[in-house]
């Protein structure tokens, strides 16, 4: 059972834990490729499911872990009455105990491993330590009574440090047999090659706006179609991503962003310093990451927009496309956003570690869009 009063490192605050959300949606696609190897007997002992954060690969591993453990192995001879059909779905039936179990952390036959919490620091570690990884000599031990899978979850694999890593590796190397281990990552070029050699890889891709506005009822968010298309665009299609913008307002946060941009190169200087104000007030770091997060994505889809001369579509604010098409008319123009883009979030973060005052960073960055603004449309004239 799970401490209910300490925080989880593998929950997006906000939204339900993964083991809680019961349908996966837009990845259609990664789910049939697995139930194409169960049903075909070709069940690998690892399975890296990778993509962006906040697409679904933890709730995908969720609903692999309860399927394996109450589906039987296909059969390949039905007898008199022929083979049963293969299953076409993860899902299994809401009032299962299985389902129960998992939700509560008290099956027997899965183990998450994930980063612990730390009573000395009193927070989450930093890492996922070769400790937690050792728990599961333990799980091994046990023998299932009814001679069924056991199944390892592992959110993220990506923050293990090296001994870790070693550890999983050895499993990977050497499966305890009918076990099958769900790796989750998100930046799988990080992880060691013989991790990833020794695993079947599924991909999960980015939602549209459709299956945005699906994931984010879900997830208890109700967002009308062109919120929903906004959040699809800024988030790079994830439900977790969209979640922090609409925690954070982030869709009016761009918006305000991009009505400073219609002033540029003429800058709005009392609009500039109220937004680096209301950004920049102790307990406001996670609405100031994301100011210049969304700062980056402004200026790359400008960027974008001059070298291919086509604007942004959807918008993600109103007369996005028209402000985009005047400061960067040109694929010449777009090159200067793009170099402005590579250097801007650098500068942000080299200001935040030595601690320069949030205001004065967040103007400074909003100079530098209008000096480059003025440089472009002189080039222009």
């Amino acid at each position: 059972m799970k401490d209910e009063t300490l925080p989880e490192a593998d929950r997006v605050e906000g939204a339900p834990h993964p083991r809680e959300t019961t349908d996966l949606i837009g990845q259609g696609a990664a789910e049939q490729a697995f139930l194409s190897a169960f049903a075909a007997d070709r069940l690998h002992h690892g399975w890296l499911i990778t993509g962006p954060q906040g697409l679904g690969k933890a709730t995908l591993a969720w609903r692999i872990a309860r399927f394996l453990l109450v589906t039987p192995d296909p059969v390949d001879d039905g007898g008199m009455f022929g083979a049963p059909p293969p299953p076409r779905s993860l899902s299994i039936a809401p009032d299962h105990p299985v389902m129960h179990r998992t939700r509560a952390l008290s099956e027997p036959g899965l183990k998450l491993v994930r980063r612990a919490w730390d009573d000395k620091a009193k927070r989450l570690k930093t890492q996922l330590t070769v400790e937690e990884v050792r728990e599961l000599k333990g799980f091994f031990a046990l023998s299932a009574t009814d001679g069924g899978r056991r199944v390892v979850i592992v959110d993220s694999v990506d923050e293990m440090n090296p001994s870790a890593a070693n550890a999983i590796l050895k499993l990977l190397e050497e499966p305890p047999a009918r076990t099958v281990l769900l790796l989750i990552s998100h930046q799988p070029s990080g992880l060691l090659p013989t991790i990833r050699s020794r695993c079947r890889e599924l991909r999960l891709s980015p939602l549209g706006a459709a299956d945005m506005s699906a994931a984010l009822a879900q997830a208890g968010a109700d967002v009308g179609a062109q919120e929903a298309e906004a959040l699809a665009a800024l988030s790079a299609g994830s439900v977790g991503a969209a979640l922090r913008l609409l925690n954070l307002d982030g869709l009016k946060l761009y918006g305000d962003l991009i009505a400073l941009f219609a002033s540029l190169p003429d800058l709005d200087r009392p609009r500039a310093i109220a937004l680096a104000e209301s950004v920049a007030a102790r307990g406001r770091e996670e609405r100031l990451d994301l100011l210049f997060t969304l700062l980056d994505l402004a200026v790359s889809r400008l960027a974008r927009s001059g070298v291919t001369g086509v604007p942004p579509s959807p918008e993600a604010a109103r007369g996005e496309a028209q402000v985009m098409a005047r400061l960067a008319p040109t694929p010449q123009s777009g090159r200067v956003w793009a170099a402005l883009a590579q250097t801007s979030g650098d500068r942000a973060r080299h200001g935040r570690a030595v601690n320069i005052d949030p205001a004065a960073l967040v103007l400074d960055a909003l100079l530098r869009l209008r000096d480059c603004a003025a440089e472009n449309l002189r080039a222009a004239t």
